[in-house]
């Protein structure tokens, strides 16, 4: 590999970690930390695995198979424009990127002055985003070269003093009742799997552009871009994580995710270390709504056949997004987590059956209907006063997987379906 590959593969590495590092991967790993204690590597591993993990698992197979539409498509042109209009969505000015604005107001700005309120600092925020997003070529090197190295750098600087001189000793027994499921759900609470299928696009199209236009090539720099990504969110998640577990005897559930993020900055640097990661909670939104908003025009636009514009679509998407971010960190979280549980497991199963030998469109369509199915059994009920016991009875139910062996049913029986059909066709 030459040195021009190297320098690709690291600004590209770079680029991506900061896209996936935004407003969640910022409040959620101090809480979990906090709520395991003495099981905080549990909650981490599970974290990192609901997270990355599965981002990566969905990444590597979008390079693959050449874009996030030959994943989804398997099932049919409808339900796959539904889907990823879903996806889109929910990681775009629904939900993903009007949070990134929030995160940043309340543990960047809120922390250091009163004299802002929301509406004007959202106006600001994607004033920048939009400035960093227009030209669309720009986007990663941008972010790679010149915000993700500073980001680093003050989250380097915040885990290795927690680590030198920690705050205090880890609670004799976890507070949170399921430390592995708390981990799985914020997991899940991030949307990177969810993101990962706009960001493998931008990603696909950056290699593109900088000469790498052989698919073997092409692939091999993004897969060691997304194994580089892969490692250092591993350092950064364990590190957060570490540092939330070590005031575990300090501070408790009720406390919320901002204000214990922003206990443990305030304890370990003081209030200049609060100025500090002021700066480092936003340019990881800054960087991660550059990205989203990015691939949220791209697609929209793709999806009208241009007549819409990438650079009208980005100016739509920040301001739609900048209405929907003065409901508050804290509101958006709890919108999220429902329509997180609905989206995300048709979507996982999709990423699982890209690594299978093609198996028919019933047997595609039959999981992803399996999954969503028992998705919505067990998310709406209770919004509605309901309770179906036999849910909780349900294989992996306690992780937030209970949907996973009906999947795996349905898509038994449209196997067998498609070989009835088969079978008819061919007599």
């Amino acid at each position: 590999m030459n040195q021009h590959s190297r320098r690709d593969i690291f600004i590209i590495g770079f680029a991506l970690f900061s896209m996936f590092f935004g407003a969640g991967n910022v409040i959620f790993p101090p809480y979990l930390g906090m709520g395991a204690g003495p099981s905080w590597v549990t909650g981490f591993l599970c974290y990192y695995l609901a997270d990355i993990g599965l981002a990566l698992l969905a990444l590597f197979s979008m390079f693959r198979k050449g874009g996030a539409d030959p994943i989804i498509s398997p099932i049919g042109k409808l339900p796959s424009t539904l889907l990823l209009c879903a996806i889109v969505l929910c990681i775009g000015p629904m939900l993903a990127i009007p949070r990134t604005a929030a995160t940043t107001f309340e543990m960047s700005v809120a922390p250091l002055t009163s004299s802002i309120n929301t509406v004007v600092f959202s106006m600001l925020f994607f004033i920048l985003v939009f400035a960093f997003t227009v030209r669309e070529t720009s986007v990663v090197d941008i972010v790679g070269k010149i915000l993700t190295p500073l980001l680093l750098l003050g989250l380097l600087v915040l885990i290795v003093k927690g680590i030198i001189t920690p705050l205090g000793d880890f609670s004799a027994v976890a507070q949170a009742s399921d430390v592995a499921a708390n981990g799985i759900k914020a997991g899940y609470q991030t949307m990177d799997v969810l993101a990962t299928m706009l960001f493998g696009e931008l990603i696909l199209r950056t290699t593109e552009s900088k000469g790498y236009v052989e698919h073997t090539q092409k692939r091999n720099v993004a897969f060691k871009s997304g194994l580089m990504t892969g490692f250092i969110v591993l350092l950064v998640y364990g590190g957060l994580t570490y540092l939330g577990a070590t005031v575990s005897d300090i501070y408790d559930l009720s406390i919320s995710r901002s204000n214990l993020v922003l206990s443990i900055v305030r304890g370990l640097l003081g209030q200049k270390g609060t100025i500090l990661f002021a700066i480092v909670v936003a340019l990881a939104c800054v960087t991660t709504a550059v990205g989203l908003v990015s691939s949220c025009a791209n697609y929209f636009s793709s999806l009208s056949k241009g007549r819409l514009s990438y650079s009208l679509l980005v100016g739509i998407i920040c301001a739609f997004s900048a209405v929907v971010s003065n409901v508050g960190l804290d509101q958006l979280v709890s919108i999220a987590a429902p329509v997180l549980d609905i989206v995300y497991p048709p979507t996982l199963v999709l990423i699982a059956l890209s690594y299978c030998k093609p198996l028919g469109l019933p047997v595609y369509r039959m999981a992803t209907l399996g999954a969503l199915l028992f998705s919505l059994l067990a998310t709406l009920p209770p919004y509605l006063g309901l309770e179906i016991s036999f849910l909780k009875a349900l294989p992996l139910a306690s992780l937030g997987f209970g949907w996973l062996v009906p999947s795996a049913i349905f898509a038994l029986l449209g196997l067998i379906v498609s070989r009835l059909t088969d079978a008819k066709t061919a007599g």
